[in-house]
């Protein structure tokens, strides 16, 4: 079965259900991050229906899928239901959020068998060492077509173990590789700047030998048009760098860092549903 390519409006349409699905999972669950992953609806949405992404639901472990590596893991609901809204499990199951035995652990684990999730993930700054891993077998060993994505959260661009992870990219000349950094400027203790600032990032970037581009991260067509040039780049991995609005959706979340790491609660999630409508 070939992944669902949607339209603009059809995109749009499916970034408000994802985000629905959030809200719902997270009420159910009482615990969970909701700022991020809600902030990150709409470039999942364009990941797995935008025609971006390669991946088959009913094989999930298919050789020649595209690889995305949830860097950072605690936003794990979106990429949940993400995975739902394709076909990889049934939408019944994001109502198991955080609850013991379930396959949707509040940060992915592989040990867990879910169809769809390539690594176990959650201690920040490890998933693009483990992104330029496997663009290094692809691209060197397999001699593959498939490309790797790392989701990154901009926080977690504070941490030594990322730089080195975007030195080798750009050593090895990675042009199977891109990193989506998500550029909410909201951290668990605040403002990234505030915190440690890690701008201007695009010049850092390009003097590691990187293709940059900037996108709207809530804008469906700038989404689409930054992963065709980075599917067009060639001879250096590519960041993109997706500006977007923590708790995107639900106005009493929108730019509030103290939603990094919280759920609604019932009467919230039920504003925030009638708000995503």
């Amino acid at each position: 079965m070939e992944p669902r390519k949607l339209s603009i409006t059809q995109l749009r349409e499916m970034a408000k259900e994802i985000r629905r699905d959030i809200i719902r999972m997270l009420v159910e669950a009482k615990s969970g991050h909701s700022g991020g992953p809600l902030g990150a609806a709409d470039i999942f949405t364009v990941l797995y229906f935008g025609g971006v992404l390669r991946y088959r639901p009913d094989d999930p472990w298919w050789q020649e899928r595209d690889r995305l590596v949830l860097s950072a893991g605690h936003m794990c609901p979106v990429l949940y239901a993400t995975l739902a809204e394709a076909g990889f499990f049934p939408k019944e199951e994001l109502m198991t959020l955080r609850k013991f035995g379930s396959r949707l652990q509040g940060h992915p684990g592989r040990d867990k068998g879910l169809p769809g999730v390539e690594t176990s993930s959650g201690s920040l700054g490890q998933g693009l060492s483990i992104a330029v891993g496997m663009a290094l077998g692809g691209k060197y060993l397999s001699k593959a077509n498939w490309r790797v994505y790392s989701f990154n959260g901009d926080g977690e661009l504070q941490e030594g173990s990322i730089w080195e992870a975007i030195m080798a990219a750009g050593h090895y000349k990675l042009d199977n590789l891109t990193m989506i950094v998500d550029r909410n400027y909201c951290q668990i203790d605040g403002i990234t700047e505030q915190v440690m600032g890690i701008d201007p990032l695009d010049e850092k970037l390009r003097a590691f030998r990187w293709h940059v581009v900037n996108a709207n991260g809530h804008d469906m067509e700038s989404l689409l048009a930054a992963f065709a040039e980075a599917r067009e780049t060639k001879g250096k991995p590519t960041a993109i760098i997706a500006r977007t609005i923590m708790g995107k959706g639900v106005s009493f979340m929108e730019n509030d860092c103290s939603w990094h790491g919280k759920p609604p609660t019932k009467e919230q999630g039920e504003r925030a549903l009638a708000e995503l409508q």
